[in-house]
């Protein structure tokens, strides 16, 4: 009996130290998460030729870097109908948000529309898009730096002259800074507006249309470029001309190349100077806020300065 006792309690210590039966499941450490997936933005910009959309893209990649977001650039290079299949290509990618600076202010708007019914958050920087439901805008405050190179400009008038602008009416933030130059001029009624002239905001354009305006305008005082490459292709047509003595520009941007210019003590006299980088920094983390769940502001404006030789001459020197 004691030998069948002692049998028994050897069969029940075996089945206890036998191998156990293994879950289907993995079975996670107590410590251990799942790796959070990288946020995509997709980010169609206007063009990559101008020095201000350089930077800006610079900033955008290096703030992306901080916050673990992937960034896939496209850049439209002034063409709507390319624009437009960019941001249906990213809606198809499933990007997590999508930064849009328009070729087009109101002809974007359907393509925007489109895909925030797909869920995803619209965010515009430098040039603003009529009539959209973007998340948020972040750009230079353009009515402001239009209206402080106009003020520029009529003081080196003496409040009387004639001025050209080589436009780019299509475009938003153009549409604000005239904007913001008109208001300034209008406190000087001897200041006439004698024409508009679509440039394109790029060079060779903008040469060509400030040419037409020269002929059009022998007694023109003075030229607004709307942005750099406007600016710098009206220069281009003045010394051409041989009148860089005798009408004067202004512009709107700050590149490098201006600088040069407003400091070489040529017929470019002043820009409104932009912060691209502020602006890129601002976008990705104006989106980082709206990630995490947090109420972002429609609109973000980027402070703008004034230069002219006598600045840059100044900040030379320290």
């Amino acid at each position: 009996m004691k030998q069948k006792w002692l049998v028994l309690i050897a069969l029940v210590l075996a089945a206890g130290c036998g191998p156990k039966p293994q879950s289907s499941e993995p079975q996670a450490s107590p410590d251990s998460q799942p790796a959070e997936r990288q946020k995509v933005i997709g980010a169609s910009l206007l063009t990559q030729s101008h020095q201000f959309y350089r930077e800006l893209v610079a900033a955008m990649e290096d703030e992306a870097k901080k916050h673990n977001f992937i960034l896939r650039i496209q850049y439209a290079e002034f063409n709507g109908s390319k624009q437009v299949n960019q941001l249906e290509t990213f809606s198809q990618q499933g990007v997590d948000a999508i930064i849009v600076s328009p070729k087009d202010s109101a002809g974007i708007a359907p393509a925007i529309d489109d895909v925030r019914a797909e869920g995803i958050p619209v965010f515009t920087v430098d040039i603003a898009a009529h009539n959209a439901d973007v998340v948020s805008h972040i750009a230079s405050d353009n009515v402001l730096g239009g209206r402080l190179i106009g003020e520029f400009l009529a003081k080196e008038l003496n409040g009387k002259g004639k001025v050209a602008i080589i436009d780019q009416p299509e475009t938003a933030s153009v549409q604000e800074r005239v904007a913001g130059f008109e208001q300034a001029l209008s406190a000087f009624p001897e200041i006439t507006i004698v024409q508009r002239a679509p440039g394109g905001g790029v060079r060779d354009k903008a040469m060509r249309a400030a040419q037409d305006v020269l002929q059009a305008n022998p007694d023109l005082n003075a030229i607004f470029g709307i942005n750099d490459d406007s600016a710098l292709g009206a220069l281009a047509a003045l010394e051409s001309a041989g009148l860089q003595e005798k009408i004067f520009i202004v512009g709107y941007d700050g590149t490098p190349e201006a600088r040069d210019a407003i400091l070489g003590g040529t017929a470019l006299k002043a820009d409104t100077v932009q912060h691209p980088a502020e602006i890129g920094r601002e976008a990705i983390n104006v989106i980082a806020k709206h990630f995490a769940g947090e109420e972002v502001p429609k609109v973000v404006p980027v402070r703008v300065d004034i230069i002219d030789k006598a600045s840059l001459e100044a900040e030379q020197k320290g």
